[in-house]
């Protein structure tokens, strides 16, 4: 929880900048090799399921959107100026990690294949697009993670922020989730399931690997206290 005097945005220190690279560089291997090798097996397959209600092939396409779809990267970018401590920084590792190795099985026993055509309408966005979609691949779709890694995040944030900060990062989160939909890269059943992951990442993971280092943290100070008041005394 967020002290009253602590800010919400801050230099961390050039080592902590450090450790969060050499973090986010680990977490990006691990997601290329989860979701580049699911998207991989599930080309193999002649089966893929279908993960859409007939009404979603009628969502409007709004490539203007891609712009809060590309957003999520600067949730990675202020982890170090929000999470400031480093258990802080390694639980959110943590948790990214495991949210990505269960949409990986997911990916696998639930082959899925996106109901949209591909757009060629993207006009002043379509560089924006070709970016997005050299990390998008084919398959990949429920839960999705674009919206599971940005839910993580901002759940975290959030968390540390006050009210108007809330509400700015969630509904920048639905602003991200919203475009997943309206640039037609993810269905209603993906962002729903993708949502639920990375709260249920968020509790379980963040909230615990926080939790006991933080009590281990409180625990070292108590212990510390009474050898300096035994030594004042002698």
């Amino acid at each position: 929880m967020r002290s009253p005097t602590s800010r919400l945005f801050a230099w961390p220190g050039g080592r902590h900048l450090i450790e969060a690279c050499v973090l986010g560089a680990g977490v990006m291997a691990w997601f290329c090799l989860v979701y580049g090798g699911a998207d991989w097996v599930t080309a193999q397959r002649t089966t893929r399921f279908a993960v859409h209600w007939e009404m979603e092939r009628h969502m409007p396409f709004v490539p203007g959107m891609v712009v809060f779809y590309m957003s999520l990267y600067l949730l990675f970018v202020a982890a170090p100026f929000i999470l400031r401590a480093s258990h802080e920084l390694r639980a959110l590792t943590a948790t990214l990690a495991s949210v990505i190795f269960a949409a990986g099985v997911c990916f696998l026993a639930f082959p899925a294949e996106l109901a949209h055509e591909a757009q060629h309408d993207w006009g002043v966005w379509r560089r924006w697009h070709e970016v997005a979609d050299r990390m998008n691949l084919q398959y990949n779709l429920a839960p999705s993670l674009h919206v599971t890694l940005s839910i993580v995040c901002i759940d975290i944030f959030a968390a540390r922020a006050s009210l108007p900060g809330k509400a700015f990062f969630w509904l920048w989160g639905a602003a991200i989730a919203l475009s997943t939909l309206l640039i037609h890269e993810h269905h209603l059943l993906d962002v729903a399931t993708g949502w639920l992951l990375a709260l249920a990442g968020s509790k379980l993971v963040y909230g615990r690997w926080h939790g006991a280092k933080a009590s281990s943290l409180l625990g070292n100070s108590r212990h510390v206290a009474p050898r300096g008041e035994a030594a004042n005394r002698s």
